[in-house]
């Protein structure tokens, strides 16, 4: 029982949001995963929520929140700030509940994300882009919404959104058919992770909860460390259905009581997540939604012969990103190595490179070179792919030896990142 915080989520209200979303929000399976349970030496289940309607348990959140409003702020409308599955989450409940909705979304924000949101709020949500960042879209959403007297739907920290994401665990807990030893939650702005903590602590205390965060947007981890809330001054936004800069304030203070450890994920391990999920499992996810399951390699002792539950959070993945994430998985796996090479200004001088320094297996997937006048040797950037990563020191040496080995830019973030 929770004794330290003005606030958690208590099971009575969870049930009763739970019994709201019946015929909203789908009964998402518990699936036990063959692959990665025989890769781990337990029993792995997914909580499905990818398979919800808009592809992400927001809509638990969303839904519970409009849908406790009275009937005068019904009238009046909602609104919210989100490029993401918020966003969908809100424009699905006000077709539901047929309420007038205005999303704010940065003016960044791919046209698949806006024609998702288009589709679920259909003639009930008028979508603003407002400015270049999230921060900009949810400052204007905040002032639109006071000047028109409409309540602001937030993401995370709220208790009624909190309530709705907690159903998740009510579900998991209805069709575990055995103890449930582990649990292995996304954490974000930290709802659905304080809402599934606070189910567990009642219901099935012995549960280990585990929150997840992708290593560039430690928040909730950074938080739980200092002792208060903390804002980051910057984040890595690729896990962008995890990346936040500050956690909730109630769901911060729900977390740091009921979670038993919070575990950070380098984002190229989730990219090589995800590329295995499809690949093994044809299973879609975004990167938020492969965290959990990416994470469960630093569990690998703890979770040997247990029963072990990750909650796959979403699935809206534009696949305009898979480029990028084979990219990050690859980079990640030490199997894609960026060099700048100084190559010698004269003909043959690549044709030797290809030969004499390559090995058997290595490839060139990256070349951009630009031939200088008056110089002896001109740079050229140079992105290899090896077939084992243990292929890297010789090359190196190689690339030495000829004395043309310029910058290794993997080692340099900064100006890797203008190339990945």
């Amino acid at each position: 029982m929770l004794t330290k915080t003005t606030y958690y989520p208590q099971l009575v209200d969870v049930k009763k949001a739970h019994d709201k979303l019946k015929g909203v929000a789908n009964l998402t399976p518990l699936m036990l995963n063959v692959n990665v349970s025989k890769e781990h030496q337990c029993n792995v289940f997914l909580k499905r929520e990818d398979l919800q309607s808009v592809r992400s348990y927001k809509i638990r959140g969303a839904f519970n929140k409009i849908s406790s409003l009275s009937k005068v702020e019904l009238d009046k409308g909602v609104v919210c700030a989100s490029a993401g599955n918020h966003a969908q989450g809100v424009a699905f409940s006000c077709k539901q509940l047929k309420v007038r909705g205005v999303i704010f979304m940065p003016s960044p924000t791919p046209q698949q994300k806006i024609e998702q949101v288009k589709m679920f709020g259909e003639e009930f949500v008028e979508i603003r882009l407002i400015g270049d960042t999230f921060d900009d879209a949810q400052v204007a959403a905040k002032e639109y919404c006071e000047a028109q007297q409409m309540t602001f739907i937030p993401p995370f920290d709220d208790e009624k959104v909190i309530e709705g994401q907690a159903t998740v665990a009510l579900e998991i807990l209805e069709q575990a058919k055995e103890q449930i030893d582990f649990v292995f939650v996304p954490v974000g702005g930290g709802g659905l992770a304080a809402g599934v903590a606070s189910v567990f602590s009642e219901l099935s205390p012995d549960t280990k909860i585990i929150g997840v965060e992708p290593e560039g947007a430690p928040s909730m981890s950074t938080s739980i460390k200092n002792g208060e809330n903390t804002k980051l001054v910057t984040i890595d936004k690729f896990v962008d259905g995890a990346a936040v800069q500050k956690v909730g304030d109630l769901t911060f203070s729900v977390c740091k009581e009921t979670l038993h450890d919070m575990v950070l994920v380098p984002e190229g391990k989730v990219c090589e997540t995800i590329l295995k999920l499809y690949n093994k499992d044809a299973i879609v996810v975004e990167p938020a939604g492969a965290l959990t399951l990416a994470a469960l390699d630093q569990y690998e002792k703890q979770i040997k012969g247990k029963n072990v539950v990750c909650i796959v959070s979403g699935s809206n993945n534009d696949i305009i990103r898979m480029e990028e994430i084979k990219e990050r998985a690859l980079l990640y796996q030490g199997l894609k190595h960026y060099f700048i090479v100084n190559f010698p200004q004269r003909a043959g001088a690549l044709k030797e490179f290809v030969n004499e320094v390559l090995g058997p297996n290595d490839d060139i997937t990256f070349f951009e070179f630009s031939q200088k006048t008056n110089r002896e040797k001109g740079p050229a950037v140079v992105g290899i792919q090896l077939k084992n990563n243990e292929d890297l020191q010789p090359l190196m040496l190689r690339m030495m030896d000829k004395g043309i080995l310029g910058e290794y830019l993997n080692g340099k973030p900064h100006l890797l990142k203008l190339i990945v």
